[in-house]
């Protein structure tokens, strides 16, 4: 019997030692506290070499898609069709980017499941991949665990083809970051400065974009121009990932406002989701929301303080699985306001809607720190829909982040690889030219 299994039913995951490894130095001995995902795995020159190497990819991919976008900024005085299909390209490249580094220095299991209302629409493909049937427009909330919480969420993106359309919510701090603030601006992001009359006016005029755009190109939807442009726009209703502070943060709202406070989620906000809501109303047709879970956090711990990025990324100690549980709602069927101007009532009655999914999430999220997974729907409908025929549910998939084919990797630097192959073959061009006009001269 193993160490682990001789324990008492009563002992936490913090009081169990474990055998330091060799980190290359003679240094052994036993740890404080164990890691979820088990020992270190790349000892200090192997961390050493994986830092730089994911600093040096990530780098060349920052400075390479943004070069790409400077280069095709042009276009959009030239025709704003190409221009807006050029950046949806350089968004699938910054999508690709995240598969890369998540598939190469923090593989996990991804494990899939859903409800009745995604039934047809969560698939595994014959080599092991997972393909999701989401529309090209809808809006997507989910509980905010980790800081990479994001990634997961633009990968399921691209397992719709929807990489190049994905909208984020951000701090306007961000912003001022080089070279990724203004490759985030060029991707259309949402900054917020987590103030509302500064807040407001900004996110209506890109909330309004959103609603109206119509472009022709092959990025530009199923209809190329006749209908809206795709648009995945994701929203943290949660404002932040779940720690000590935020933890702390959420209970007093919750005393404040007089319910009861989470174990697993934090309280949403509900005014930048229903002012979103609002603003795309008769633009998207489904709310698709995600809830998250991350095997190995102990009851009370703090995924942050576990899963740090040195330990997924560098020491080879990523979450042993990531979990998802996906359902929709139809808009038409959230209590939203009638006017821009919602009255107290419309207002509280948006968020009690919102508070009611959190504590279906609060739900979902106990039965995994029970059951350590979450519910599947494996049923099959009475009667198919037209058109479409009996759809059955997908169960659980069990599958991994990764590319389809390995050499999308390589559409990262088409462009300007594109673009120097034309400048040294003008170049060429020119020398040869001139060459030739000296020795017609001589």
């Amino acid at each position: 019997m193993s160490r682990r299994q001789s324990l008492p039913k009563s002992s936490t995951l913090q009081s169990i030692p474990e055998p330091i490894p060799d980190l290359g130095a003679g240094i052994s001995g036993r740890a404080a506290e164990p890691h979820p995902a088990g020992r270190v795995k790349h000892g200090t020159t192997v961390q050493a070499l994986r830092l730089l190497a994911s600093l040096a990819w990530t780098l060349l991919v920052l400075v390479t898609a943004h070069t790409t976008q400077l280069l095709g900024s042009p276009l959009y005085v030239v025709n704003k069709d190409y221009y807006y299909t050029f950046m949806a390209f350089t968004k699938q490249l910054f999508g690709i980017f995240i598969i890369t580094i998540t598939q190469w220095f923090s593989p996990t299991t991804i494990r899939i499941s859903g409800d009745a209302t995604v039934r047809g629409q969560l698939a595994r493909t014959s080599d092991g991949r997972l393909e999701t049937r989401f529309p090209e427009r809808l809006v997507m909330i989910a509980n905010h665990q980790l800081y990479s919480d994001w990634l997961y969420l633009w990968w399921i993106a691209y397992t719709s083809g929807m990489h190049g359309h994905v909208f984020i919510i951000l701090k306007e701090s961000l912003k001022y970051v080089p070279v990724i603030g203004p490759g985030m601006m060029f991707y259309g992001f949402i900054f917020m400065a987590r103030n509302w009359v500064k807040d407001r006016p900004r996110m209506q005029h890109r909330l309004q974009k959103l609603a109206e755009s119509r472009h022709r190109g092959p990025l530009s939807g199923a209809k190329g121009g006749q209908s809206l442009d795709p648009m995945w726009l994701m929203i943290y209703p949660e404002g932040t990932n779940l720690s000590g502070n935020t933890r702390k943060g959420s209970a007093k709202w919750a005393d404040k406002q007089g319910i009861k406070d989470f174990e697993h989620v934090l309280l949403p906000r509900s005014t930048g989701l229903l002012y979103c809501l609002q603003e795309l109303k008769g633009t998207v047709e489904w709310i698709y929301d995600c809830t998250v879970a991350y095997e190995g956090i102990p009851r009370g711990a703090y995924g942050q303080d576990i899963f740090t990025l040195r330990s997924t990324y560098f020491q080879g100690r990523p979450p042993k699985s990531v979990n998802m549980y996906w359902r929709r709602f139809p808009v038409s069927s959230i209590p939203l306001p009638t006017r821009s101007d919602p009255s107290p009532q419309e207002s509280e009655a948006f968020s009690n809607w919102l508070l009611a999914r959190w504590k279906e999430k609060e739900v979902l999220l106990e039965g995994y720190a029970r059951d350590g997974r979450f519910p599947a729907d494996d049923g099959q409908d009475i009667e198919g829909e037209p058109g479409v025929g009996m759809m059955k549910g997908a169960g659980f998939i069990e599958t991994e982040v990764k590319l389809a084919h390995w050499y999308e990797v390589l559409h990262i630097f088409s462009v300007p690889s594109m673009v120097w192959v034309m400048v040294s073959t003008i170049q060429n061009i020119g020398t040869s030219f001139s060459t030739l006009v000296r020795g017609y001269k001589t």
